[in-house]
């Protein structure tokens, strides 16, 4: 049995992922997500991705390591996870009406061994417009503290925030938290051998 690490301790992540029947581990990476004010959204996720699998891959001499890193940005300006109720209340107003992006970088680092190792690194963008929405239901949302984890102060899965959502274009579990049909595309030509069912055959046809 290949052994396929996920580098991140998110639970949604991890709810995807068992969707296709991908047997994984999870180690939450250590890492500083700091990033250069000068990079565009899709660059930071690439970068934070890709640090996050790196991280971890230096525990490992072999093994598949998923990387992952997911943000809001609205108007070119990230949003990140409100540190405090007043914060995820304001991001929300922001959103109120508007369409904003979610990116998810995804970064695959394969290890044959200590010093051969692979990466491969891509993003997804998936485009969500918010309808109007009132201050009852913003504060209602934000008092039951989903908001705080969460890039852009919201889950599309979550009780409330599903109904903020008036129209997406593009992946639904990008928004999520991991864009698993771009993953399950790029997994069979990087690294076939960790996919559920491989036998050895062809899977890039």
């Amino acid at each position: 049995m290949e052994t396929v690490i996920l580098a991140s301790g998110s639970p949604r992540r991890k709810k995807l992922l068992e969707q296709i029947n991908m047997p994984f581990q999870v180690q939450k990476s250590a890492i500083y997500e700091h990033y250069r004010s000068d990079l565009t959204p899709s660059e930071v996720v690439e970068v934070l991705a890709r640090r996050k699998a790196s991280s971890v891959a230096r525990h490992y001499s072999r093994a598949l390591i998923i990387g992952a890193d997911t943000i809001v940005a609205y108007r070119n300006k990230i949003l990140e996870k409100p540190s405090t109720k007043e914060e995820a209340q304001r991001m929300l107003m922001q959103l109120s009406g508007n369409t904003h992006s979610v990116f998810t970088g995804v970064s695959l680092c394969k290890k044959a061994s200590h010093d051969n190792s692979q990466t491969h690194t891509f993003f997804e963008e998936t485009k969500v417009t918010f309808g109007d929405l009132n201050l009852r239901d913003i504060k209602r949302y934000v008092e039951s503290g989903s908001p705080m984890d969460k890039a852009g102060g919201y889950g599309i899965q979550d009780k409330y925030g599903a109904i903020f959502v008036r129209h997406i274009e593009g992946d639904y579990n990008n928004v999520v938290g991991f864009p698993l049909y771009t993953f399950y595309q790029v997994m069979q030509n990087f690294a076939p051998e960790y996919l559920p069912g491989y036998s050895g055959e062809n899977h890039s046809s």
